[in-house]
């Protein structure tokens, strides 16, 4: 018996708001709420749905009855195929009024926090050509449009080095300009495409597992610094160096040429070793006159002018006299802890990944900052009473986790502890909110500001200072 179908058709639905993960809200007739992928709010338009949930549909707008005035033009010929810039249709103004209005809702309803006077959001100068990360995949069956699939003519051209399809692990899009990273981005990857085909070098196939070329990232630093990583599945030494010894001349200002050969089923480099092939194994970013040293396995902020203002904010809020420990959870590579470390009297940095810490002494080091100290460990087993007692009592902590938020033992260690002020920055004001509502007790929240890193898509950073009670 044929399953009944759950896909149902509304009309002349109106969009009324922006969600959660790029979304957008319209309401159904019954008054469930519509989570739609590919409208802007003040749109009319007809919905498809593709899910029938209890307390809500998902679905696609089929047909527009009306277009909204806070629609522009997309600058991109790939938006509405690639997932990274789900908002290119929204005019910037708008996008920054829906993520400042997520992160006070998530405040008040997940969090059911009392809230000072808000900090309107602070947007970013660059609203394309802001990232200093990307990465890029090979692929010798890249994703097809329409168009060529019902078109009658063979299609030879099969290899493709972009982004995967959202929500298709094997399906690549073949990008002829990225707006996010500025040049020699672009170049760099186009030319390393075309010489690979003019050279018969084969692009990888992920569902199979075979062919050359894998990955490829570049990063692009407010130095100028340039590293370009290319991420080889077989291991073939006359074509791989055929490859690097042609990017190496055709781009003299290349600070960082790299490679590694990973034949594991997925592509991750952490547990790789890197290889350099020209230059450094490492370039240089630099905030305020302190240099940070990044390599292949480095995090940095992908945004490094907004990140620059992200930073002054989490300082301006500590307040810091000179006198002060300060605590820096969730360190990473020491970027928050040295950035501060100039206006603390000390700074204790603690960070999982102990190539993180690595980083952060080594960066400590080049800096000539005397006053910080990291380390390395789980932050809910190493964040206990006798590591406090060891390296004494902090006045301020500064924590930035990743987007799953804090566990709840780090809450109760910062609650037992009691220092004065608590800097909480956040990737996801959910989570953050959640974290917050178990710290109200302790402590009231004074100054919260939202931060746009992420122009184009619905990411948002918020910062929040906490003092207590």
């Amino acid at each position: 018996m044929r399953k009944k179908s759950n896909r149902t058709v509304f009309e002349k639905v109106t969009v009324v708001d922006a969600g959660a993960k790029g979304k957008t809200i319209g309401k159904a007739p019954d008054g469930r709420v519509i989570f739609l992928n590919n409208a802007v709010p003040g749109d009319v338009v007809d919905v498809q749905t593709t899910k029938k949930r209890k307390a809500y549909f998902e679905g696609s707008a089929i047909n527009f009855h009306s277009l909204s005035d806070k629609r522009v033009t997309p600058v991109c010929e790939h938006f509405g195929t690639c997932g990274g810039c789900k908002w290119q249709d929204m005019g910037y103004e708008h996008q920054l009024f829906y993520k400042q209005k997520e992160v006070e809702n998530n405040l008040r309803r997940i969090g059911h926090l009392e809230l000072p006077e808000i900090s309107p959001i602070l947007g970013s100068k660059k609203q394309y050509f802001y990232r200093n990360k990307m990465e890029f995949s090979f692929s010798d069956s890249r994703w097809l449009s329409l168009d060529e699939i019902n078109s009658k003519k063979e299609i030879t051209d099969r290899n493709a080095l972009g982004f995967h399809i959202p929500g298709m692990w094997d399906k690549i899009l073949d990008i002829k300009k990225c707006h996010l990273q500025e040049d020699p981005s672009n170049a760099i990857r186009l030319e390393t495409k075309d010489f690979a085909i003019k050279n018969d070098l084969s692009f990888f196939n992920p569902r199979h597992q075979f062919g050359l070329l894998r990955t490829m990232m570049i990063r692009t630093a407010s130095t100028g610094e340039i590293m370009v990583l290319i991420q080889f599945f077989e291991n073939d030494t006359e074509k791989r160096e055929l490859l690097l010894n042609h990017l190496a001349k055709t781009f003299p200002e290349i600070t960082s040429l790299l490679y590694v050969v990973n034949q594991k089923q997925n592509d991750t480099i952490y547990d790789q070793h890197i290889t350099c092939f020209a230059g450094r194994d490492h370039i240089f970013e630099e905030m305020e006159g302190l240099k940070f040293k990044i390599n292949a396995k480095s995090f940095y902020q992908t945004n490094s002018q907004q990140a620059y203002e992200l930073y002054k904010i989490t300082r301006d809020f500590a307040g810091l006299t000179g006198e002060e420990v300060v605590y820096d959870l969730y360190t990473g590579t020491g970027t928050i802890a040295q950035f501060v470390a100039k206006k603390a009297k000390r700074v204790v940095g603690i960070e999982s990944v102990p190539e993180a810490i690595a980083d952060a002494k080594a960066n400590a080091i080049l800096n000539h900052i005397e006053n910080t100290t990291f380390f390395a460990g789980d932050m809910k087993h190493i964040f206990n009473s006798e590591f406090i007692k060891q390296h004494g009592t902090p006045d301020i902590i500064i924590t930035d986790p990743p987007r799953d938020g804090m566990h709840k033992d780090v809450v109760e260690q910062i609650i037992k502890i009691a220092a004065k002020k608590v800097v909480y920055v956040s990737c996801n004001s959910a989570t953050q909110a959640r974290d917050l509502e178990m710290l109200k007790e302790m402590y009231r929240i004074t100054k919260t500001q939202a931060v746009d890193m992420f122009p184009q898509t619905h990411h948002v950073e918020n910062v929040v200072l906490l003092e207590r009670r």
